[in-house]
């Protein structure tokens, strides 16, 4: 069996447990010690985002080769057109090449928490949301995708990777799920450990950020 921790991670908040620059970091909302990212999240985004103690796991959750699909709710400067979105759908050529076809349909505003600091008004009077789903997890993807069809990113929140989904998790907190599939033992020679880093051991004892 293997450990799954969901969490949702809050804006401006790096994807990792220490920061010599004194920058918000997951061990400000999760105390469980020994466990590792799957993949990351950026700085300046937020939601889903899996983390687990087996190196196997997290390798077959954020590895491209596995190409598990990742679903945002994407908020965009201006009204977005039907025509961005069959652009997104067909694929787009960025400067690293084409992306694969994407998932996408614009959206009602979602029911999620409030941004902090929010998203000013003034400054972006005119908004929009999409949901978009890719299978790809190059740099900043989406938001380079949606720049290129003419509408920048102003707020990004990752709502699934996979089977796994946000499911009404708060900013700064997380569930736990078993996985029931066999882990490999230390007498396979092809297991994949996760990456020895600093962590902050602590005990976990809320699911709340405090």
């Amino acid at each position: 069996m293997s450990t799954l921790y969901l969490l949702h991670k809050p804006y401006r908040m790096l994807s990792q447990f220490t920061d010599k620059q004194g920058r918000a970091t997951l061990a400000d909302v999760i105390a469980v010690p020994g466990v590792y990212a799957a993949g990351r999240l950026d700085y300046d985004s937020e939601g889903l985002l899996l983390l687990s103690d087996d190196g196997e796991l997290i390798h077959r959750i954020s590895h491209p080769r596995h190409k598990q699909p990742k679903t945002y709710w994407v908020q965009v400067e201006g009204d977005i057109s039907e025509a961005a979105l069959t652009s997104l759908r067909q694929g787009i050529t960025l400067k690293d090449g084409p992306t694969q076809p994407a998932k996408a349909r614009r959206i009602d505003p979602p029911a999620s928490a409030p941004r902090q600091p929010p998203i000013d008004p003034k400054r972006h009077p005119s908004t929009s949301w999409l949901e978009l789903t890719i299978s790809e997890g190059r740099n900043r993807q989406v938001r380079r995708m949606t720049a290129h069809v003419g509408f920048p990113t102003l707020r990004l929140i990752r709502t699934a990777i996979g089977p796994w989904q946000l499911d009404g998790l708060a900013p700064g907190e997380w569930r736990k799920e078993t996985l029931h599939a066999p882990r490999p033992t230390d007498k396979h020679p092809n297991r994949r450990k996760a990456p020895q880093k600093d962590q902050r051991a602590r005990p976990a004892t809320k699911h709340r950020k405090p």
